[in-house]
This record gives structure tokens, sequence and C-alpha cells, in this order.
């Protein structure tokens, strides 16, 4: 069997295991990673060799694109500091604890070892967090959190991640030097993203309107922005999330209907088969990794393993609870407004949600073969395992709990976004019925289509429904012009930040929609 043939079963299973994760309910990551390590143990299956560095780059940048894009920068900044001790300090704090309880159970592996997997295995991963929580009733901030944190603690991670390799192969650490290259790779990575993403919006903007190309573009943006920054030596996951960011609050402005409803299908079809693939290597890789043990190692490091997992889940728990509420009480002993203390609940559910996957498996797959004057790295198959286990019980254990411990928790998804909703509905047909006012005092030979449209919008005013209504030929401009109107009322809202980028991006698909069906219908006339 070819590579090929290898890769498309790998894409049927991954659609069978999503019609099977519907049906069920189990988050799809964990079936996934079960399928994959099902597929491993199937006789004649070809050893799939996995590149780490064409890997991360194939599927980590788009990933976090789309992540980042579709993610409210409002919601973000409101949750900032929470998403910060999250994505810094708890990464810092678990890494240190991983590399304690690893050195303590097996201490002929050096510290600087230690502290490598203490890196990877540190931060939760975007892409399994996201794609584990997405259909789960949680309060919004608490989806932004974990998605905020998930999408920043890789930059944190990469950067110990290489001190402390660093450390490995030449033998020195510097604690100064460690500081400003974390600060560095970060700054950096976040001018080169804005950058980079200014100058693709500029040029997204001045060509010829096609929606394959701009697309196509759209498809090439993120590696635009990680592969310059991998490059400089800045962080390129820090670059295309600033990237996306840039492009989700610019984008719904310069974006033309047609092109948005495309690009929106593409990249999500793109996610599901990149999730897909990036969670049935973990579990293929898993009997590989085995393999490359010694039979005596095997039991000892699957405990180290299991120690891990249950050192990072405590720490974890424990940290979330002073992070968020000792800034409060603080605020409060200062006399500062401050925002409420989060439910003890939410809380723990945040904490036990820290679930691991794809860029951990990258970044301990690349891990070189010679440490210090040429020797060979020490530990370097045992890393790798423990790894690999950490994220199957993460992915796994974690995955398959996730909603129950939702309802033994009591934890009731908000609903913000209905009041916000029902507000933009409401602003952006009475701005679409200003617009028709304006158009009616140019055009004054369109009053039998003025008159008609005014009473679809009165209609609308009072079902609030938003379904489009079916009009006649003579309609159409007016109706253009409204609903160019309407959609400028609700991304108005997003800026002001009276609504949600869900909101906005709901509201505007049912504008492109009903825009792209006129144009379809009428395609001689165009938006005035």
């Amino acid at each position: 069997m070819s590579v090929i043939a290898l890769v498309l079963i790998l894409f049927a299973a991954t659609a069978g295991l999503r019609l099977l994760a519907d049906r069920s309910g189990v988050p799809l990551p964990t079936l996934l990673v079960l399928g994959g390590l099902c597929l491993a143990f199937i006789p004649g299956l070809p050893h799939l060799a996995l590149d780490p560095e064409t890997i991360f780059l194939i599927f980590i940048p788009p990933l976090l694109f789309w992540a980042a894009l579709t993610t409210s920068l409002r919601d973000l900044k409101r949750n900032l500091r929470s998403i910060t001790l999250l994505a810094v300090w708890l990464v810092l704090a678990t890494m240190f604890v991983v590399a304690a309880v690893v050195h303590t159970l097996l201490p002929e592996l050096p510290w600087a070892v230690c502290f490598v997997l203490g890196a990877i295995v540190s931060p939760p991963d975007a892409v399994a967090v996201t794609a584990s929580t997405r259909r789960l009733s949680l309060p919004r901030d608490m989806l932004v959190i974990l998605e905020g944190e998930s999408l920043v603690n890789d930059a944190t991670a990469l950067v110990a991640y290489q001190i402390a390799l660093a450390a490995v192969v030449s033998g020195t650490f510097s604690v100064s030097h460690a500081g400003v290259e974390l600060l560095f790779t970060g700054a950096g990575g976040i001018a080169i993203g804005l950058a980079t993403g200014w100058c693709v919006g500029w040029v997204r903007q001045h060509m010829t309107r096609s929606s394959v190309v701009e697309n196509t573009l759209s498809l090439l943006s993120p590696f635009i922005a990680f592969i310059p920054a991998n490059e400089l030596g800045c962080s390129g996951v820090l670059a295309v999330v600033t990237m996306g960011l840039f492009f989700g609050r610019r984008g719904p402005r310069v974006v033309t209907a047609e092109t948005r409803l495309q690009g929106t299908a593409m990249w999500e079809m793109l996610t599901f088969l990149l999730e897909g693939l990036i969670f049935i290597f973990i579990g293929l890789q898993l009997p590989q990794v085995i393999q490359a043990l010694d039979e005596g190692e095997l039991a000892s490091l699957v405990g180290v393993s299991v120690a891990v997992v249950a050192a990072m889940i405590v720490t974890r728990i424990l940290l979330m609870f002073p992070g968020a509420y000792l800034p409060r009480w603080i605020e409060r002993g200062l006399g500062r407004a401050t925002t409420p203390y989060p439910p003890w609940r939410d809380l723990l559910f945040t904490g036990w949600a820290g679930i691991r996957g794809g860029d951990s498996l990258v970044i301990a797959l690349a891990l070189p073969y010679v440490g210090l004057h040429g020797a060979a790295l020490p530990g370097r198959n045992a890393v790798i395992f423990i790894t690999f286990v950490v994220i199957f019980i993460t992915l796994v254990v974690q995955g398959l709990t996730l909603a129950p411990v939702i309802r033994l928790l009591g934890i009731v998804g908000g609903n913000e976004e209905e009041a916000e909703e029902r507000h933009a509905r409401t602003t952006s047909i009475r701005a679409g019925a200003e617009a028709l006012e304006g158009f009616a005092t140019k055009e004054a030979g369109e009053s039998d289509a003025t008159t008609e449209l005014r009473k679809m919008v009165a209609h609308k005013l009072a079902r609030l429904d938003g379904s489009p209504t079916s009009i006649a030929p003579a309609h159409l401009r007016p109706r253009l012009a409204m609903i160019a109107a309407e959609r400028e009322a609700v991304i108005a809202l997003r800026d002001r930040n009276e609504i949600s980028d869900v909101v906005m991006r709901r509201l505007q698909q049912e504008f492109d929609h009903e825009e792209v069906l006129l144009h379809q219908r009428y395609g001689d006339l165009k938006t005035p």
C-alpha cells in the first residue's frame, strides 16, 4: 500500500469518526486518537515517517490562523489578564513542576532534559482544546479564556523549550539571556504578524476581485507570517495569531460577500481535515514509539507518565484559584472598581480542561539525536514516550470527561449573545431603512419598489426573524443598498464593542447569502 493510499484511508477514517462523534457525543479528538491507534495495528499498513518540521509547518499555522481569525478581539481584551496568567506564568510553573517530578522519578536524566520535557508538555494545545470544547455549552468568557490561552501559550513553551534544549546541547544556561530571548521572540512575532497582515491586506484591497484568487491568498497568509518570523528567530506562532486577529478585525469591511462565503466553507473543510489527521497521527505513532524502548523501560515510563499527568492537572487546578482571586482581592483592597469573582465551578472546570495535543507531539519528535560534545541526547526515547502518553491520557481521559464534569458542576452556558443579537438585528434593520429613504430620495422613479421594501422593513422589525424576503427585479438596487447599510451597522456595533465577533459573523453570513443570491438571479445589476 502506498503512502497516498494511506492518506486517503485516513481521510475516510476522519469522516467516519466525525459521524460517530456526532452520534455518540464523544469529543472528536478522543475518537481520532483511538482510531489512529487501532489503524496502527492493521497488518500491511505502511510505516508513516513524519518529518516534525514539515508536519509543524503544514498543520499548525493554518489551524492557528483560522482559530485567531474567528476569535473575538473584544473578548480577548476583556479576559487579557486571565489569558496572560495561563499562557505565560502557568506554562512556566508547569514546566518547573514536571521537571522536578521527572528528575525525582528518573534521577539519571539531566535537569536540562527534564526541563525540555516540561516545556514540551506544559502548554495545552489550541487545536485539541478548541475541538474538544466546541460543542459544549459553556459560558462565553470561559471559552474565550481557554481558546485565548491555547493561542498564546505555544510561544511561551517554544521559547522555554529552545532555551532548555540549548542548555542540553551546549551545557550552559543564562537567566538574563533567556529573559531577553523571550521578550525578543514574542515582540518580534507580534510585529511581523502585524507587518505581514498589513501587506497581505493591502494586496487584497488593490487586486482584481476574484474569490478564488483571494481565498488562495487567504490559504497562504498563515505561512506568509510564520515562515519569515521563524527564519528571523521570532515566534512564528504569535506572528500567525496576530495576523489572524488583524484580519478578523479588518476583513468584514474589505472582503466581498461571495469571497467570504467561499472562504468560510473552504477553511471549515480544511480545518476539519487537518485536525483529523493530526490526532490520527498521534495514535499511529504511539506503537512506533513503544518499539523504540527496551522492554524493561516500558512499565516504569508509563508510571512516570501518569505521575506527570497528575502533577500537571493538580498544578493547573491549584494555580487557577489564586490567579483568578488574588488580583481581584488586591484591587478591592486598593478601592478600585473590579470585575466580580468568578464562580469556583468555572475555575475548577478550566483547570481540568488543559488538554495536550499535536503541538507537543511535533516538538517531541523534533528532538535532536545528538547532545553535548556530540554524544547521544540522553533520554530522547524516554522524553518522546512520556510526551505521547501524556497526550494520549489527556485527550482520552480528560476529553471523555469534559461533558460529565460540566453536568456534575452544574455549569450552564450563558445567553449573553441573545441580547446582543437582538440589538444588532434591530440596529441593522433601522440602518437599512435609513439607506432605503436615502435611495428613494435619489431614485424617485422607483417609488413602488420603495413602498414594498418599507413594508418588508416594518415586517422585520415586528418579527425580528431576519429571514430573506422575495423581491421583484425592480427592488434589487434599493435592497442591495439596504444590505450594505445593514452590514456596516453591524460591523460598527462590533467596533464599538457592543456585540461580539460571533454575533457579527452570524448576521454577516445572512447578509452575504442574500446578496449572493440576488446577484446570481440578477447578475447584470451591481451594488450601488
